[in-house]
């Protein structure tokens, strides 16, 4: 059985932000009346008899009048939905987690956002000088963080930027690529698949550089295998003493034109 969709705990929330103004019960239901003439819609009231029920826990706040209380009050409306036990922040990674049947067009990233991001140019310059590296430390020295990198700086899962100059999983995991990896998958399978798209990969850090690859183990060395397309060289390294396994590549998101080639035809 689901849990009530209204915690006590809300309420009283909701209640500390309006003494923290001083408002009344009164005052908050006179203050709603002007929002709703804005917004031209009486869904926006708010009765003092309702926000006494919602601040005791006895009734759930509507989506419009959540947001009459996030102008009444200077709050943000993602925020104060939060503190009502309502996961905005994780709204999108739930998302990715569904797995919808059909393909279908992911929309232009929120106004919001598009505010904080350096532009893709920027972004593309500056990412060419970096080598493939994992995104929490390739971002240590910079001043100015885009805000599609800041998503991707975290522990659970992690995240690493594959080099321009790295092409050992061509075109597989092509340079520029982000990868996210699985900290908790180390171990590498011993499993026979069915072509190159199946062979699980891993992020490696080597002495004093990162690699993608795929890998296998043989007598106590970890053999990096390079593609075909590559060129590279198998290499063969002594484990755990000249390689350590970062975790498992889990998804991989890349260009599969180079911008030069579509930008010069637009």
């Amino acid at each position: 059985m689901l849990a009530s969709s209204w915690n006590p705990e809300w309420g009283k929330r909701l209640r500390a932000e309006r003494e923290r103004l001083g408002l009344s019960l009164r005052d908050v239901e006179t203050l709603s009346h002007s929002v709703a003439e804005r917004r031209q819609s009486f869904e926006y009231n708010i009765a003092r008899t309702s926000l006494a029920d919602i601040e005791n826990g006895k009734c759930t706040p509507t989506l419009h009048k959540l947001y009459s209380l996030s102008v009444i009050y200077g709050r943000d409306y993602d925020g104060l939905a939060t503190t009502c036990g309502v996961p905005v922040s994780e709204a999108l990674n739930e998302h990715k987690t569904l797995g919808l049947p059909n393909t279908y067009l992911i929309g232009p990233a929120p106004e919001a956002f598009k505010l904080t991001m350096q532009s893709a140019t920027q972004l593309r310059e500056r990412l060419r000088a970096e080598r493939t590296n994992l995104v929490p430390k390739m971002i240590e020295a910079w001043d100015e963080v885009p805000l599609v990198l800041q998503l991707l700086d975290g522990s659970s899962p992690l995240y690493g930027y594959i080099g321009m100059d790295d092409y050992t999983l061509y075109p597989f995991v092509r340079p520029g690529a982000f990868v996210r990896i699985d900290p908790r998958q180390k171990r590498i399978p011993i499993v026979h698949w069915h072509s190159d798209h199946d062979r699980p990969i891993f992020f490696v850090e080597l002495r004093e550089q990162y690699v993608c690859s795929w890998c296998e183990m043989l007598d106590g060395r970890l053999i990096l295998v390079p593609s075909q397309q590559s060129k590279r060289r198998v290499q063969r390294l002594r484990y755990p003493a000249e390689a350590t396994i970062v975790g498992r590549v889990t998804g991989v998101t890349h260009d599969i034109v180079e911008p030069s080639v579509y930008e010069a035809r637009a």
